[in-house]
């Protein structure tokens, strides 16, 4: 009877588990504590997971959280990839906002200094906050093998972008400097294929070649089909930006994104620092609440709370799908050279917008 009640015990620890079921039955015949006890559901779901066996869609992956040192799965949560609107999907889009009013912001910025010591005291401002964050988080150095990207992401989105593009706004308006950057999304997946060995589907690739086609159309239309010198800054923004976007979320899955953009920060603040007593002293500087207002966004919202969370969203949900929604950035600025410059909104922005919005949709759904 010992036996029978033993084995009875044994098979009602197992259903207990397995069902969740919340009974008192973790205890052997004769009132003897049962050898382990674990907390409800785990031994479940620990035994009906074989050795070896392939993990669902969604979980992380083993093999690249070794790789990351056990941080990718800060940016990617459990869960995160199979909800309707990943937290990844949210912080993108964030970045994206805080990208959309860095034209509106440069122009302001240009009302108080020149486009060399805007650049220079931007960057400056904002290596100086991420230190404080570093400092204070006491984040060690990253490894040697990262240097080399970092070097990029600070070429193309500390120096390279900012540079170009203030320059081009000096002769383009903010709504056309926009519509050219549009064409950052498409750029974007491009060098991460590259890069990353992926090949996006052949659906991605239609919706974001439809999104750029609509982009260089809308450009081309509000241009009169000429190409300026700021187009020619427009056009190289777009190359070096591309490529600290994708290599920075390549990084942001081995560190979290914050020390990504503070890094690459780090990396050019002796080049900054000096350029900025340079250029102050060179050119002329009227300060104004514009400019004031217009500097301290492009040095912390855009270039550090910005680039924070785009990383972050591209981090988890992946370079080319975040690329994409970089497409609703143009439509955005637009609102904003209404809103905050007075600039005239084409008629065209509506049709523009609605095109753009349905290649978002349809490359956030297909495989990449």
């Amino acid at each position: 009877m010992k036996a029978q009640d033993s084995a009875t015990a044994t098979r009602t620890i197992a259903v207990t588990a397995a069902g969740d079921s919340g009974s008192d039955h973790g205890v052997r015949a004769g009132g003897a504590p049962a050898a382990s006890i674990r907390p409800r559901g785990v031994a479940a779901r620990s035994a009906m997971v074989p050795t070896g066996a392939t993990a669902p869609p969604g979980a992380a992956n083993p093999a690249d959280t070794a790789e990351a040192g056990g941080t990718a799965g800060a940016d990617d949560p459990a869960g995160s990839r199979t909800d309707p609107l990943p937290r990844g999907t949210l912080l993108a889009g964030l970045g994206v906002v805080a990208f959309s009013l860095t034209f509106p912001s440069t122009v302001w910025g240009l009302e108080s200094f020149g486009p060399w010591s805007l650049v220079a005291v931007r960057s400056t401002l904002a290596a100086l906050v991420a230190g404080a964050f570093l400092l204070v988080g006491r984040v060690r150095l990253p490894e040697r093998r990262h240097w080399a990207g970092l070097a990029v992401v600070a070429g193309g989105v500390v120096i390279g972008f900012p540079l170009l593009t203030t320059l081009a706004l000096q002769t383009s308006t903010t709504s056309h400097a926009a519509v050219v950057v549009g064409l950052l999304p498409l750029t974007t997946a491009a060098f991460a294929a590259v890069r990353t060995g992926r090949r996006p589907s052949r659906t991605f690739w239609f919706a974001a070649v439809s999104g750029a086609v609509v982009v260089i159309v809308f450009t081309l239309q509000q241009s009169g089909g000429a190409v300026s010198r700021g187009d020619l800054y427009l056009f190289g923004a777009l190359l070096v930006c591309a490529a600290g976007y994708t290599e920075g979320g390549r990084l942001a899955r081995l560190m979290p994104g914050w020390q990504v953009i503070g890094w690459a920060l780090i990396l050019c603040l002796p080049l900054m620092a000096a350029g900025s007593v340079v250029a102050l002293t060179v050119e002329p500087v009227r300060l104004n609440a514009h400019g004031v207002v217009g500097l301290v966004w492009v040095a912390l919202g855009s270039t550090f709370f910005g680039l924070y969370v785009w990383y972050r969203g591209m981090a988890a949900i992946g370079i080319p799908r975040a690329s994409q929604l970089q497409l609703g950035q143009p439509l955005l600025t637009l609102l904003w050279s209404v809103l905050l410059l007075g600039e005239t909104l084409p008629l065209a922005a509506p049709v523009a917008a609605v095109a753009v919005l349905v290649c978002i949709a349809v490359t956030q759904r297909a495989k990449s």
